[in-house]
């Protein structure tokens, strides 16, 4: 089959178009998956250049070279394992797959069935593979990890607000939870109107001295929770504890190799740090996590068909060589809204995808 790999870890050009073998047929768990559409996240870039260092032992549990990347997907359903329940044949369907497993750059693709879920109805293919990997690592941020309760009378700060995750989390804070008071960090003015139009009540500059521009914000409800989705990450520890309320969470999906609490408020504020890595569960077969992923996945198709939610999609490129190409240029020059989503049905005619 078509795909598009690493045949070398480094630069961008060290991703070809390639000839691999079929997947085969699914056992188990596992759905064959036909990708109609897929997106990029930065983490794609990371473990192209060979630096992906969030598990310590990464690369040695990936495929061998030619490695296939792409956390995102959504395409139609080819065949099933002889263990998967609610999807069929014919299906179409969106998810995030397996970090250690063949990605979604490719024709097709062997998806554990529990960690997807059925298309939004309402979304395109491409639309659907936007949303998948930032949703579910706002959710588990902001729910699980922070365990934010609905209604609080607290706020939220958000760094990057309108980054890919930071414009999801943006909508689960504010919509979902219904918090008074979502504070989203942005520096330009498209990136501050994208960011209010996905949930923020206020934003500061992240160029500025943010703990004094929240102080000037004056706000009539504690920020309670911190969710940094942007480095230089041990910047904002510092500043979390001049801004967080007492007993208060700092949530963080960016690493820094320093962790400077010691001498700020912090310990005097009872704070709680927290790290969120979307992958943890699959990654490790956490045994009653297994189905998590598809569950969240099948709650936001639902919040996305009544309106609820937004897709996030700001641009979609050809699923060749050279639209993944720039689309991991774009997200490596820094500075994208949203999400870059890559589809087939965006190929120009007379040209093959993958290709």
């Amino acid at each position: 089959m078509k795909a598009i790999a690493i045949t070398k870890y480094g630069a961008v050009d060290e991703l070809k178009a390639v000839e691999v073998d079929h997947p085969g047929q699914p056992s188990g768990h596992d759905l064959l998956v036909k990708v109609l559409a897929c997106s990029v996240n930065p983490v794609d870039t990371k473990v192209r250049g060979g630096v992906y260092d969030d598990y310590p032992d990464y690369y040695e549990h990936t495929p061998a070279l030619p490695h296939i990347v792409g956390f995102d997907g959504a395409g139609v359903v080819e065949d099933v394992g002889e263990e998967v329940h609610g999807l069929k044949k014919g299906d179409e369907i969106y998810y995030s797959g397996s970090p250690i497993r063949q990605g979604s750059n490719a024709e097709y693709q062997l998806v554990d069935s529990r960690s997807v879920a059925h298309k939004p109805k309402s979304l395109s293919m491409v639309e659907a593979a936007a949303m998948p990997l930032t949703w579910i690592t706002a959710y588990e941020a902001l729910v699980e990890r922070m365990e934010i309760k609905e209604g609080e009378k607290a706020g939220i700060l958000i760094i990057n607000g309108s980054g890919g995750i930071g414009a999801v989390a943006s909508q689960i804070a504010r919509t979902l939870l219904k918090l008074p008071v979502v504070v989203t960090t942005t520096s330009r003015e498209e990136t501050t109107n994208f960011s209010k139009g996905m949930g923020a009540t206020h934003t500061i500059n992240h160029r500025e001295d943010i703990v004094q521009q929240m102080k000037d914000l004056k706000l009539d409800v504690p920020i309670k929770y911190i969710f940094i989705t942007h480095t230089p990450a041990d910047k904002y520890i510092i500043d979390s504890a001049a801004i967080c309320a007492p007993l208060g969470k700092v949530c963080s999906i960016v690493q820094t190799k320093e962790m400077p609490m010691y001498g700020t408020e912090w310990m005097a504020k009872s704070l709680t740090f927290v790290w969120e890595l979307l992958s943890t569960k699959p990654y490790y077969k956490v045994a009653d996590q297994m189905d998590s992923h598809g569950k969240i996945l099948k709650q936001l198709a639902e919040l996305i068909d009544n309106g609820t939610i937004k897709c996030h999609l700001q641009q979609t490129l050809p699923l060749t060589l050279d639209g993944l190409r720039y689309g991991h240029e774009l997200l490596e020059a820094s500075g994208a809204m949203g999400k870059i989503g890559l589809s087939v049905d965006a190929v120009d005619e007379g040209k093959q995808a993958f290709m």
